[in-house]
């Protein structure tokens, strides 16, 4: 039997299943798109059973494609991130749609508790009142400190609480401590595993704002905490001060495990065709891609083009000092007994969505794809900024309240310049991470749908002023949680502790884009960019929360 290792990458549009080889050439895949909902102004639901559903029947029409000879050994799972699932224990159904990461309806939620901070504090002591409690910007410092985040609409525990504060079914079932809530890794695992499991793994935990990212703080006791091997850090575990902040019951969390162990056996239909296939490697989308993409050394880089786009950068075994700009993530854990890997990280809500808003919305173009050859028919935008803050602007900008832009524009401006503008946009918005980073980015992996443009990839590059590596093969999401599920179980005698046994692993060749503008250009470029993002801020001024749609 030819021995295989799967990936169900689960995004913000679509689900696919593939399956790779030891080389990581894909054998196999499908991929289905799941609806979205767009209730109101700002928000944007997932309905989890149609997730589900979509995941188990890529997972059939994929094992179809497979001969009989080829046996899949193990599966990881990648998942969008922050999007927030609210079940019932009891009945195992979704108690409301979930929350998705880019939606901005929690903002009157952020600002509610940046006002507690400011005026009351945080009681960070192991227990409340154990000391005086922090406030003000101590507050905040403690809470990047001990999470890696900052009080966001993008992260899940501001979903939650907004949840829980506007829909009474969620809030009722968090009373009787019916309430099971995850992100959509945990969601497929729980039902993968009929209902078995609750779990969640360091890189997904590390994105709700609940998570003592390095499992050291002043809540926990050396007799109570987890450990890692004798002598080393502390586990990351959920944090009690934040917790209790919030007004979140730990009960209704996940189990915090590693991005790769043995979780369970998959537990589907037999007719599938996948026996004894075991769910070993869990992983949020862009910490995948980063695995995927083997930046597993410190300073490695690599950014995803997709529905939004995400750059990380690995910091190895400690997480950079705190900054009010970028966020601290756990990119990886490679086993249980293995220190977290961690990662600094800038997030752009809008990439790859502004494309297919020229297409669906402003009938710009038919395919996505046509973006790049209508964008060629200029030199340049003709003046025009775009500045694509559709549910305000993430990182480094953190702004919730700031608006979409169109900004330059006169009688000359025609369809191709506005094209080119929303390439320009992702680009300039990948400038600004890398200068908040306050990194030298000399090369960057690149990978997801945009990146498929010849003319996209060479605006990056002349924007940037940095040269764009693309692989040959750039299913890195999926690539990634099969390299953390093959090394679980050592398979093809892959150890994502030790790089040098990926030396096999897609070595199809890149493509570099480097850049062809001079310097003063871009800095000219760069100047435009800031003042049009300046007139976008804080824009949005509407007061409604809205209500929870069933």
């Amino acid at each position: 039997m030819k021995e295989l290792v799967a990936s169900l990458d689960c995004g913000t549009t679509s689900t696919r299943f593939i399956v790779f080889d030891a080389d990581a050439q894909v054998v196999a895949s499908h991929q289905l798109e799941f609806p979205q909902y767009f209730p109101h102004p700002g928000w944007h639901d997932h309905d989890p059973l149609e997730i589900l559903y979509t995941s188990i029947e890529c997972i059939r029409a994929t094992v179809r494609k497979l001969p009989a000879d080829h046996v899949v050994r193990a599966m990881g799972i990648t998942n969008q991130r922050e999007t927030t699932v609210a079940w019932s224990r009891r009945t195992g159904l979704p108690l409301t749609r979930a929350i998705v990461w880019c939606d901005a309806r929690n903002r009157n939620t952020v600002e509610h508790y940046n006002s507690v901070l400011e005026h009351e504090g945080i009681d960070v002591g192991a227990t409340p009142d154990a000391s005086p409690p922090l406030k003000g910007a101590d507050a905040r410092a403690w809470i990047r400190a001990t999470t890696g985040l900052g009080l966001s609409t993008y992260f899940s525990a501001t979903k939650l609480r907004w949840m829980l504060d506007h829909c009474p079914d969620i809030a009722r079932a968090h009373e009787e401590d019916d309430l099971c809530v995850g992100t959509v890794e945990s969601w497929l695992v729980y039902n993968l595993t009929a209902k078995k499991l609750h779990v969640t793994d360091v890189s997904n935990a590390s994105r709700t704002l609940l998570l003592d990212f390095r499992g050291g703080g002043s809540n926990v006791t050396p007799e109570s905490a987890p450990q890692n091997i004798p002598g080393a850090v502390r586990q990351p575990h959920w944090s009690p001060p934040l917790l209790r902040f919030f007004g979140i019951r730990e009960s209704c969390l996940p189990r915090v495990v590693s991005s790769s162990e043995v979780l369970g056996t998959l537990h589907l239909d037999p007719s599938l065709g996948l026996p004894d296939c075991r769910i070993a490697g869990l992983v949020g989308d862009q910490q995948s891609s980063l695995v995927g993409h083997k930046c597993l050394q410190r300073g490695d880089a690599k950014c995803t083009y997709g529905t939004g786009a995400f750059m990380l950068i690995c910091t190895g075994t400690e997480p950079s000092v705190p900054d009010d700009r970028t966020v601290n993530t756990i990119a990886y854990q490679a086993g249980p007994e293995a220190p977290p890997i961690y990662a600094l990280e800038g997030s752009i809500a809008v990439a790859g969505s502004a494309i297919k808003w020229l297409r669906d919305s402003m009938r710009l173009i038919s395919t996505s794809d046509e973006v790049n050859t209508l964008a060629a028919q200029e030199q340049d935008t003709g003046g025009v900024y775009f500045v694509t803050a559709f549910n305000g602007l993430l990182a480094p900008y953190w702004d919730p309240r700031a608006a979409g832009l169109l900004v330059g524009m006169s009688q000359y401006t025609n369809p191709a310049h506005i094209a080119r503008a929303t390439l320009e946009a992702s680009a300039f918005q990948t400038h600004a991470l890398v200068e908040s980073m306050g990194v030298q980015v000399t090369e960057l992996k690149v990978d997801g749908g945009m990146t498929n443009g010849e003319l996209a990839m060479q605006v990056l590059a002349d924007v940037g002023g940095f040269t764009v590596v693309r692989p040959e093969m750039r299913e890195m999401t999926a690539l990634g949680a099969a390299l953390l599920a093959g090394s679980a179980i050592k398979l093809f005698g892959w150890d994502i502790s030790r790089p040098e046994t990926l030396n096999n692993v897609n070595t199809k060749g890149n493509t570099y884009f480097r850049p062809t503008t001079s310097l003063a250009h871009r800095q000219k470029m760069w100047r435009g960019w800031k003042r049009a993002v300046s007139r976008s801020l804080r824009w949005q001024t509407d007061e409604e929360d809205g209500e929870c749609e069933p």
